[in-house]
């Protein structure tokens, strides 16, 4: 057989053949008029954003036909024939494929729950109405609340996106991605985030030192004057408020902030400069900066550095408990966008576990979002 590999990929096939004058031969002359009669399926695949467990779902027809996921977990998506229910299997995974909630099934979910949130209306699960009337829920048709005991009916107009909820929350599902070869793709940008004071400075200063040929962090632009043994772009870049007002108005900044009269900020081209020199840019930023950072210019692996448990320790301050908070309320709201999570336990097995981590996304497939590619 001279077709020694046939692949699919999104819809394009490229047939790899093992000598030149393979084409004329019979047996890929029969493949070529096969793929014209029955093409190949188009593989999908999503990352999930979102926890779920079919089991405690009281809108799926069939609990068991439903398949458990958790946040970051790869889905490979078999069907979308039905409005609600897609049909998907978790990669790798052997068996058949189960049900997962649709995009526009999840959205609606979330929805309903923020009104009742919003309204107090916890105490009214299974009475049979969303008492908040908001456009596209008149409390007589729809109950939104999904938790009560009885089955819940919904209509498609209640799907529909131009509900004013829907146009108040940051609503996040699933996130199409596919798998890159190395060294064909490779990781640019190292992101760490987490709670002001879980260790995140110290973590980023100590992979650089031990590394400088490696990583790299963004030196500053800041708007006060240098001090006399300060030497313009070796700590910092000295520019004036005109001119860094300007460049903010440009988007030319990815974050940026006022301490004692002074501004500070990093620039987008100081982050570009570090990729040119074959560097990796390690950014301590506010999770806000992935906005700006998730895209395949900066094709950026981000790391959560999670607070420790604080078992049988005084907290004299409250500060441990205050970082134990701002720490799961950060994993609430951007643990979709994370690629790994450490916990913070001890400063050197966290570098340590970090290390390795960063080893592996250098040697290894990547899957990243569709986007990045396409």
């Amino acid at each position: 057989m001279y077709v020694s590999t046939i692949a699919c990929e999104r819809g394009v096939y490229k047939n790899f053949l093992s000598s030149g004058d393979a084409p004329n031969k019979p047996e890929a002359k029969l493949v070529s008029r096969l793929f014209r009669i029955k093409p190949l399926p188009v593989l999908i695949f999503v990352r999930a954003q979102f926890d779920y467990d079919p089991l405690e779902d009281e809108l799926i027809p069939c609990a068991q036909a439903g398949i458990a996921f958790r946040t970051g977990d790869i889905l490979q998506i078999i069907s979308k024939d039905d409005h609600h229910w897609w049909q998907a299997r978790k990669d790798n995974a052997a068996g058949s494929a189960g049900l997962i909630p649709s995009p526009e099934l999840q959205e609606w979910r979330i929805a309903c729950m923020s009104m009742e949130k919003n309204k107090q209306e916890q105490d009214a699960e299974g009475e049979g109405g969303c008492s908040s009337h908001t456009e596209g829920c008149d409390g007589s048709t729809v109950n939104c609340s999904i938790f009560g005991r009885k089955k819940k009916q919904y209509k498609d107009k209640y799907l529909a996106k131009h509900n004013a909820v829907f146009d108040q929350l940051d609503l996040v599902t699933y996130e199409e991605v596919v798998k890159l070869p190395y060294p064909a793709f490779q990781r640019k940008t190292l992101v760490l985030l987490g709670a002001h004071g879980v260790g995140r400075r110290h973590i980023k200063n100590t992979i650089i030192s031990k590394h400088p040929d490696k990583y790299a962090y963004p030196i500053p632009h800041t708007t006060r004057p240098p001090r006399s043994d300060e030497e313009n772009g070796r700590n910092y870049y000295f520019v004036s408020h005109d001119e860094m007002m300007a460049d903010i108005a440009a988007n030319e900044y990815l974050e940026y902030g006022t301490h004692e009269d002074a501004m500070y900020g990093t620039k987008l081209e100081t982050i570009r400069k570090i990729h040119e020199e074959g560097r990796m840019a390690i950014l301590d930023v506010e999770p806000q900066a992935l906005k700006v950072l998730r895209t395949a210019e900066f094709a950026p692996y981000v790391v959560f550095i999670a607070a420790p448990a604080f078992a049988n320790v005084t907290d004299f301050d409250g500060s441990l408990e205050r970082l134990a908070k701002e720490s799961d309320m950060l994993k609430q709201a951007y643990g979709h966008f994370f690629d790994l999570t450490i916990v913070n336990n001890d400063l050197d097995e966290t570098i340590a576990q970090l290390e390795a981590a960063i080893e592996r996304v250098h040697t290894t497939p990547q899957w990243v979002p569709v986007s990045w590619v396409y």
